[in-house]
């Protein structure tokens, strides 16, 4: 059994999908980030990075895991599956990991801040991130025009980078004109498991992109 400390964000939906797609059995502990229970001592202990997501594998020895990609590739590697076990196969996965991990969520999540979140708007900023976040889509255009999944088939980057830029409406940008993208989150949004993933935990203190999520992120920032 993984206990699965987690909320109603990009990173934490990465993590509940790949649990659903390898069909492990888990329970969700529900973290409200604007009332910190992120930086409690007894979760520091499990993330001393005071974030979500973080796990803890209790048929492995209570052992922790935390950062969404490391767990990603914990989860991945614990079940043979969603990571191919061949060097170039491997790499090419993790590539397109550290692509989300480096380049999509850092990006994305400044758009989000400053285009919804702050509570004044700069429009340099609004506009860097934005375009910043245009190029990288673009990036993943590019490679889905000639490949179905991100890394050959589908695997844990698709879920991470799907989980981010699904979102890409919040962030304030367009995807006129990337079909292959626009196809590929199509393809991934049917699948069941991602269905049930994106739905854990239930709605907190976030909200679901509303009114109700910006008052609960300006408090988290604040």
């Amino acid at each position: 059994m993984i206990d699965l400390y987690t909320a109603e964000t990009p990173n934490g939906w990465k993590i509940s999908i790949t649990l659903e797609e390898l069909g492990l059995p888990y329970t969700v502990h529900a973290l409200a980030l604007s009332k910190n229970e992120q930086k409690a001592p007894w979760y520091l202990k499990i993330n001393p990075n005071g974030r979500i997501p973080a796990i803890v594998d209790r048929d492995n020895g209570d052992f922790a895991v935390f950062e969404s990609g490391a767990i990603m590739i914990y989860l991945a590697e614990k079940t043979g599956r969603l990571l191919p076990q061949d060097v170039k196969g491997r790499s090419l996965v993790i590539q397109w990991l550290m692509f989300q991990m480096g380049g999509i969520g850092p990006m994305m999540g400044q758009a989000n801040v400053f285009y919804r979140y702050a509570p004044e708007k700069i429009p340099y900023a609004i506009e860097r991130y934005q375009r910043e976040v245009r190029r990288l889509l673009e990036v993943l255009n590019t490679r889905l025009a000639d490949n179905e999944y991100l890394a050959g088939e589908y695997s844990i980057a698709d879920i991470a980078n799907w989980s981010w830029v699904r979102g890409y409406e919040w962030s304030g940008v367009s995807i006129e004109g990337l079909k292959p993208l626009a196809r590929w989150l199509t393809t991934i949004e049917a699948r069941p498991a991602v269905t049930r993933g994106r739905a854990v935990p239930a709605p907190t203190d976030l909200g679901t992109g509303n009114e109700k999520t910006i008052e609960g992120a300006r408090k988290f920032l604040a």
